[in-house]
């Protein structure tokens, strides 16, 4: 019988194997190869550009699909008032930049979905996360109250 190596996934994390047995022989090892495309980032309110919520924290994770041109993302908020909005914004760290995408509003303090938004988008996320950064709204803070630059 063949001994088969496992590779370690993150609840909630998408991958992609790869069986590749080295020969014939049943006491190869058969290896398993584990690529994810995931990007994730902390989110704050001293990111924010024009000041967020100081309390303000959370998570966000995106699983990019550059076959499909879709994101599948997990977003959690926590020590803010509801969420009113959140998106995917293109620029770097200290600035603002323009919405790329959509997300649903955490306004109970989670969020997830998968959303279409083209192959280029994702690859330029992809290949260049620091260029991008999630924020979330809501009344008190209307130009975001958390915020964080994404990273491999």
């Amino acid at each position: 019988m063949k001994k088969v190596l496992f590779g370690c996934l993150a609840i909630g994390t998408l991958a992609a194997f790869t069986l590749k047995p080295s020969s014939n022989n049943d006491d190869d090892i058969v290896v398993i190869k584990v690529k994810t495309n995931s990007v994730s980032t902390s989110l704050s309110g001293a990111e924010e550009v024009n000041g967020g919520d100081p309390d303000g924290t959370g998570f966000a994770e995106l699983i990019l699909n550059q076959g499909q041109g879709t994101i599948t993302y997990t977003l959690s908020v926590a020590f803010i008032d509801p969420a009113t909005a959140a998106h995917i914004h293109e620029a770097p760290a200290g600035t603002a930049g323009d919405v790329v995408a959509t997300l649903i509003a955490p306004t109970s303090g989670m969020s997830s979905g998968t959303i279409v938004v083209g192959k280029v988008l994702v690859k330029e996320i992809r290949q260049n996360p620091e260029d991008y950064y999630i924020n979330v709204h809501n009344a008190a803070y209307p130009s975001g109250a958390v915020r964080g630059q994404l990273s491999k």
